[in-house]
């Protein structure tokens, strides 16, 4: 299997394709601006401002000219040193998934070959910067600990969720993301009991 970059930043890119694609780059908490979206989304522009702020954020969108707009949109209400830009070079053509190149005919991050990606990233000047968790909290502890696939799981992830200070909108593998670069198992398990005891 390919060598991923761990990273402790969160890393922001447009849509839900760039954020599968970065999967197989990036293991790393990665968050979409949903394109536009951003714009109206108040909640979502607030939690990617704490992110920066907690722990520095990555901007990751496509090269074309609403790449940008949403690059600096998000940009503009954040310290500069908690950003780090990472771009994508101009490459002509479309994706698989699209029946029509873009309006400007370039290919987005979902376009890119890991190799490209993982060349953008080293030009940003960021590598690997957490060890490898030996013991992460998975799937199973998140049902086991009531999360996911019982009755009351939705209320209780919501809780945990708001706990944490993270957003409703936020998905059980993006929720796994955050809490194996925050938190080793132990606070997580010992989190889940304070939360028992309520």
């Amino acid at each position: 299997m390919d060598e991923k970059l761990k990273l402790t930043q969160a890393v922001i890119v447009e849509g839900k394709y760039d954020k599968s694609k970065l999967y197989e780059v990036l293991d790393a908490f990665i968050i979409e601006t949903n394109g536009f979206g951003i714009f109206k989304d108040k909640k979502r522009l607030a939690f990617i401002k704490q992110l920066a702020k907690e722990r520095g954020v990555i901007i990751l969108t496509d090269s074309d000219h609403a790449g940008f707009m949403i690059r600096n949109y998000i940009s503009s209400g954040i310290p500069k040193e908690n950003i780090i830009n990472v771009f994508i070079p101009d490459i002509y053509g479309k994706e698989k998934r699209k029946a029509t190149p873009s309006k400007e005919g370039k290919l987005g991050v979902e376009g890119m070959s890991r190799e490209v990606l993982l060349k953008a990233f080293k030009s940003a000047d960021i590598s690997s910067q957490r060890s490898e968790n030996p013991d992460p909290v998975t799937t199973y502890d998140l049902y086991e600990n009531g999360f996911s696939g019982k009755p009351d799981s939705k209320k209780k992830k919501k809780a945990l969720l708001k706990a944490l200070e993270l957003p409703e909108f936020l998905s059980t593998k993006a929720l796994l993301t955050y809490i194996n670069t925050t938190m080793t198992k132990k606070e997580f398990l010992k989190l889940c009991r304070n939360d028992e005891t309520e």
